[in-house]
């Protein structure tokens, strides 16, 4: 601002230097006051609006930023109660006895044993529910066994039967 102060007070001795009538002086004079008068009027009411812009701006940074925080503290929330420092529960139902336990998530187990009945349950943390082991016929949930012997006669004698035709 000092600097278009300069550049006036510059002006006005350049019209006083080059202007020898007093009217015509006092004329330019009041005509360039009236012109600069205008200028800083609009100069303030750009001012003004700026200042309100920016004070809606940052309400509204100030509304986003409480946004942000609360929706951080409910992701906070959400990551305590999943990765709590108690680590995670996993329910285990034993095939053995059908007994429900409940033992901590341990990726580095590989097998537990059965709090009732003592027997030893293979824990499988991959995720693959591909079913690739054999049945032994001990466990109380499967009957698989017993259906696969009953199938195998059945089939020696249906190939018995295409041998003979």
């Amino acid at each position: 601002m000092a600097k278009l102060k300069e550049e006036y007070q510059n002006f006005l001795e350049d019209i006083e230097k080059n202007l020898k009538n007093k009217e015509d002086l006092d004329y330019v004079k009041a005509r360039f006051s009236m012109f600069v008068d205008k200028v800083i009027d609009e100069m303030d009411m750009l001012i003004d609006y700026k200042e309100e812009r920016m004070k809606e701006l940052e309400e509204k940074q100030k509304e986003i930023d409480d946004k942000m925080n609360k929706m951080q503290q409910i992701i906070d929330n959400i990551e305590k109660d999943i990765y709590s420092e108690e680590g995670f529960d996993f329910e285990i139902v034993c095939p053995y006895c059908d007994n429900q336990f409940v033992i901590d998530v341990d990726e580095n187990k590989t097998e537990v044993e059965c709090p009732v009945c003592n027997n030893i349950i293979e824990l499988d943390w991959s995720g693959d529910l591909e079913e690739d082991t054999e049945c032994n016929g001990s466990c109380s949930g499967c009957h698989g066994c017993d259906e696969e012997q009953e199938e195998e006669p059945e089939q020696e004698n249906k190939e018995e039967n295409d041998d003979d035709m």
